[in-house]
């Protein structure tokens, strides 16, 4: 509590207040301070600014007014209205009309957000925030149309579903309930590690179909992709493959088996029989990561979206394996269609491993050198360093869609388990708005923590209980034929897949960079006391997450949400509601979980060295990026910085230019406008014309095809590239041979 306050504060200590919602809260008088003092800033645009003592002989005439009228007992509208009187009798008029227009704005909204009429009228009328939130969405076509028509009715519905006071909080953008469109209205699971192995080697059923285990590697991960298809349109979220190269090495088997036995017929030296087969494997292999690329990238689930799929692989050492290794790298690096575009999925995650393929003495190297050119060419594969995924997660396994991991498990049995588990939802808490709300008070700061982390537990508990609503029947393909690693009759309750913390559910958090802003200055990073306060933050996020889990018996984690269109959503209301503040709201965008400033220019180890701190708090979910120039001519630096971060950090993500212009052959990155981008050389703006590829997230996108809202615009345009020091002296070098050269010619 302010020290301004400290003459009544004995007087108000037992007062509460009844919220709208019915939650019960202490009375806390800064909050009618912060709340006149918003509307002081929305007239006078700060222009104009309330005294200190101004503020606090207001609230206090208005705490007078309270205890003479109602007592230690009020509730959220009487405030308001003796608000209202004391502005008035003060004669600040304008200020009194912004204070009730916002209120009676924020009643409103609340009405519309839960009208199905208004939520179809503000889609049909083309609203960016909607049609835009997610950039894999083509929101043109038919049937995302009809997903999206379906989706606002499903969040009017879902809203009016949630608890009352969680219902609140994410509409007053304190939180975000990840995915309304989807859940609560259906009881339905977020992203996933499918377990394809077991599917495979038992069979499963897709509609009418009984589908036996694959004979040929063509066959296999034609199944792949019917299982991925299947799986996203019975989930929301991502869906991944781990260890796909292992996987896929006994189907890639019988090819060779095949070839080996039709070349016993035509061929009759051994040594060319094998030769044989194994140049005709190779064709085979190659030929069905070929086909599962263009079948992932041509599917539609049933939500109007091509899949979010990820695979991962690396570690696989036999030949066979290899060879798949290869084959995923080299069909990525080809291209789509006769243009060549870049795949957008699915995303790529390589592994490295030392001993496996780290070292030039390492049997994979040559892989690492191929994935590497793959990387600077088409922006993936993001790479896992798989010791340290060990060591901060308890166990190695690529993530579930971009970033969600899984934390180590075992069964009764005590084998451990990855594939088959399952996230059961998102909860983000908007960590600027605190920081915000606490105008420089630490000791407000962590109160106001507490009190949304609070909320975030009754949001998170809730999304638990909601999905273990869900009948097997529901989702056959999940519960029923393998996709979740048991198979469950029809009576069985899905619980049984999700509790003893076999599955995680996300405590999110967005903006740590603005809320170290809010205390220390726009160049916190440089501060030692500042970090240790960001890290502080995250630390009781994990201690809470820790908390929830043993109490509830399910793997609640700390999550670095990806923040598609968050990143706008929270940073816009924010705005809205406290004015452009320097460094925070100004940008139109929040930056994404513990990452530095993006429009700051460490090297990449300066800014893997400093962000290095934070996974070990938000395991459950992370990923760090490099912002490159054109690093096609220099692999090398690009290698310098992955084995720089192999020890030091469990994932990373390289972010570098790859569009293409076709009607000038341009190939770089593009120049960036107001709403889209444009080919440096020749102005071209058209999709027809240009492949523009940027991260928009944990995922890549199409901005000129699809395109995204504003504050990843802003937040994507802002990026500054962290140029490795080796590429630094590269361009020295041959500046001093430059000038070298043109003295020798003079002389």
């Amino acid at each position: 509590m302010d020290i301004i306050f400290k003459d009544i504060k004995e007087s108000i200590t037992n007062w509460i207040v009844i919220k709208r919602d019915g939650r019960v809260v202490n009375f806390n008088p800064n909050k009618i301070k912060s709340a006149i003092n918003n509307a002081f800033i929305h007239v006078y645009s700060n222009n104009k600014t309330m005294i200190n003592t101004e503020l606090s002989e207001l609230v206090e005439e208005i705490i007078t007014k309270l205890s003479s009228r109602y007592g230690q007992e009020l509730t959220i509208n009487q405030i308001q209205r003796v608000t209202e009187e004391v502005l008035v009798a003060s004669e600040y008029y304008e200020v009194a009309q912004a204070y009730i227009s916002h209120r009676v704005q924020r009643d409103q909204e609340r009405i519309k957000a839960v009208d199905i009429n208004e939520s179809i009228k503000a889609l049909t009328g083309k609203e960016s925030t909607l049609v835009n939130e997610n950039a894999n969405k083509d929101s043109r076509v038919f049937n995302t149309q009809r997903d999206l028509t379906a989706g606002v009715t499903a969040k009017a519905i879902g809203l009016k579903m949630l608890p009352p006071h969680v219902a609140n909080a994410h509409l007053k953008g304190q939180i975000h309930y990840h995915d309304l469109d989807y859940q609560p209205y259906a009881p339905m699971t977020n992203c996933s590690l499918i377990d394809f192995e077991t599917m495979f080697n038992e069979g499963f059923t897709i509609g009418n179909a009984q589908v036996e285990s694959p004979q040929s590697i063509q066959t296999a991960t034609a199944q792949m992709a019917q299982i991925i298809a299947n799986v996203a349109s019975s989930q929301y979220g991502g869906t991944s493959a781990n260890r796909i190269d292992e996987i896929l090495a006994p189907y890639g088997e019988k090819n060779y088996q095949k070839n080996l036995k039709m070349a016993h017929e035509w061929i009759e030296d051994e040594d060319k029989q094998k030769a044989f087969a194994m140049s005709k494997t190779k064709k085979d292999i190659y030929d069905a990561m070929q086909s599962l690329e263009y079948e992932i990238n041509t599917l539609y689930t049933s939500q109007g979206q091509t899949p979010f799929t990820t695979l991962g692989f690396g570690l696989g050492t036999s030949w066979i394996e290899r060879e798949i290794q290869f084959a995923i790298l080299k069909v990525r690096l080809e291209g789509l269609g006769s243009e060549k575009r870049t795949a957008i999925f699915p995303k790529l995650v390589f592994t490295l491993r030392d001993g496996v393929n780290l070292k030039e003495v390492d049997p994979n190297y040559d892989i690492k050198q191929l994935a590497i050119e793959c990387t600077a060419n088409r922006m993936y594969p993001d790479v896992l360093m798989y010791d340290k995924l060990v060591e901060l997660t308890g166990s190695f396994k690529v993530p579930m869609g971009c970033r969600s991991f899984l934390q180590g498990w075992k069964d009764e049995n005590g084998k451990e388990v990855n594939d088959g588990r399952m996230n059961l939802g998102v909860v983000t808490l908007n960590l600027p708005r605190i920081a915000i709300e606490s105008r420089e008070n630490k000791e407000q700061f962590w109160s106001l923590l507490k009190e949304r982390l609070d909320i975030m537990t009754d949001a998170l508990v809730y999304r638990v209980e909601r999905v273990k609503e869900a009948l097997p029947e529901n989702a056959p393909i999940l519960y029923q034929y393998g996709a979740f690693g048991e198979r469950l009759n029809e009576e069985d309750s899905v619980d049984t897949l999700f509790k003893n913390k076999r599955a995680t559910v996300s405590l999110g958090y967005i903006g740590l960079y603005e809320v170290a802003t809010a205390f220390y200055g726009s160049a916190w990073e440089e501060k030692e006391e500042a970090k240790e306060f960001t890290l502080e933050v995250i630390k009781t996020l994990k201690a809470k997450a820790d908390e929830l889990g043993d109490q509830y018996g399910y793997h609640f984690s700390v999550y670095s949400t990806p923040s598609e269109s968050l990143t706008d959503r929270f940073c816009r209301m924010d705005k809205e509601q406290f004015g452009s503040i320097p460094d925070i709201t100004d940008k139109d965008y929040y930056t994404n979980s513990f990452h530095y400033d993006v429009r700051k220019n460490p090297t990449p180890f300066e800014k893997i060295e400093f962000e290095k701190d934070y996974p070990q708090y938000c395991s459950g979910g992370f990923i760090h990026y490099c912002e490159y120039p054109n690093m096609r001519q220099n692999l090398k630096a690009l290698e310098t910085v992955w084995d720089f971060a192999y020890d030091k950090i469990g994932y990373l993500g390289t972010n570098t230019p790859i569009d293409h212009c076709y009607e000038c052959d341009f190939d770089g990155e593009f120049e960036a406008t107001e709403r889209g981008f444009k080919c440096p050389q020749c102005g071209n703006q058209n999709p027809d014309t240009s492949d523009v590829v940027k991260r928009t997230c944990g995922y890549l996108g199409n901005p000129q095809k699809r395109p995204m809202v504003r504050g990843r615009h802003k937040e994507i345009n802002a990026r500054v590239k962290h140029i490795p020091e080796s590429v630094v002296k590269l361009k020295r070098n041959q500046k001093a041979k430059l000038a070298n050269d043109s003295r020798s010619v003079l002389e």
